[in-house]
């Protein structure tokens, strides 16, 4: 049975809603409204897949402490099989806490940021990856099984997210390593030095066959054989708070490179499932079951996808 599977830290936001306004040193505030989720990121977005019926894996650190119970729960409860890469007494997972003001948010994060894998791990992530269809890619230090996955015929994604050292010569390996990349129009413009999104796009096609720069809440450029095109967003969906739409959108689209759609359907797909994911606080609160997905796809796919530009 092919799968998609993905390595990453776990993430768990505690997101504290409706705050008037962020406490003075020595002051309390309350709010009526808190809910714990799992946070953004590549493990996002693997659940958004698990939701959608894909079979799916994590190679990632849990401990015994109650946020990892709880993540692991989370995984679990929708479809992804989790590969536990620690081994140590401590928390393990990021823990975020959310301030949500009318027109703001803050945050405090206890964690780090990104994984340093020993040979173990490693070689734990491989031999759980071997076999997949699709592999979710992060720059770092699973370079090697990147490696070896797509000797083997694995489809690698990347989406590596904002950097201030953003460029070709930074990121060189990964680019050339990957076989699809899905960027946001400032990664793509920060990435490539180009102004324009169409030109970013141009700027990317060296690395990809197939491109793809998230152009916002317009929708998404694409550029494949046939030239430019511009897929709109679904645009029935109301925003309410943007985390995780990124990762929503990434699950949507390889949902349909699984299914061996188009590319220009796949990025449709991607932009219902980011869509959807804006309606509510959190990255993993709003999300579109398969029939819903599909039902919105069939509805949109002769409006939303342009002609070859």
């Amino acid at each position: 049975m092919s799968f998609i599977a993905g390595a990453g830290l776990t993430n768990v936001d505690l997101l504290y809603q409706n705050m008037p306004h962020l406490p003075a040193v020595g002051e309390e505030v309350y709010t009526d409204r808190f809910s714990q989720q799992l946070g953004g990121g590549l493990p996002a977005t693997l659940i958004n897949l698990g939701r959608l019926g894909v079979p799916t894996r994590i190679a990632t650190e849990l401990g015994n402490d109650l946020f990892s119970r709880f993540a692991r729960e989370q995984y679990e409860q929708n479809n992804v099989l989790p590969e536990n890469l620690y081994h140590g007494d401590g928390i393990p997972v990021n823990i975020t806490s959310a301030v949500i003001l009318p027109h703001d948010r803050s945050f405090i994060t206890y964690g780090k940021n990104g994984m340093e894998p020993d040979d173990d791990a490693k070689e734990a992530f491989y031999n759980m990856a071997t076999g997949a269809k699709l592999c979710l890619m992060t720059p770092g230090g699973f370079s090697d099984v990147y490696k070896k996955l797509k000797a083997e015929g694995t489809v690698l994604v990347l989406d590596m997210g904002w950097d201030e050292d953003l460029g070709f010569e930074t990121y060189a390996d990964a680019l050339s390593l990957a076989d699809y990349y899905t960027p946001n129009r400032k990664e793509a413009q920060k990435l490539t030095g180009c102004a324009d999104v169409f030109d970013a796009a141009r700027a990317l096609q060296p690395y990809f066959k197939k491109v793809i720069v998230k152009a916002d809440k317009d929708g998404c450029v694409g550029l494949d054989e046939d030239g430019l095109c511009f897929v709109k967003s679904a645009e029935m969906f109301r925003n309410i708070d943007s985390t995780g739409a990124g990762d929503a959108f990434l699950a949507g689209f390889c949902y349909g490179l699984y299914h061996d759609y188009p590319f220009r359907d796949c990025i449709l797909l991607g932009n219902i499932t980011g869509g959807k994911a804006v309606t509510a606080v959190g990255a993993l609160a709003a999300y579109v079951n398969e029939e819903e997905l599909l039902r919105l796809y069939r509805s949109l796919r002769l409006t939303n996808i342009s002609e070859t530009l």
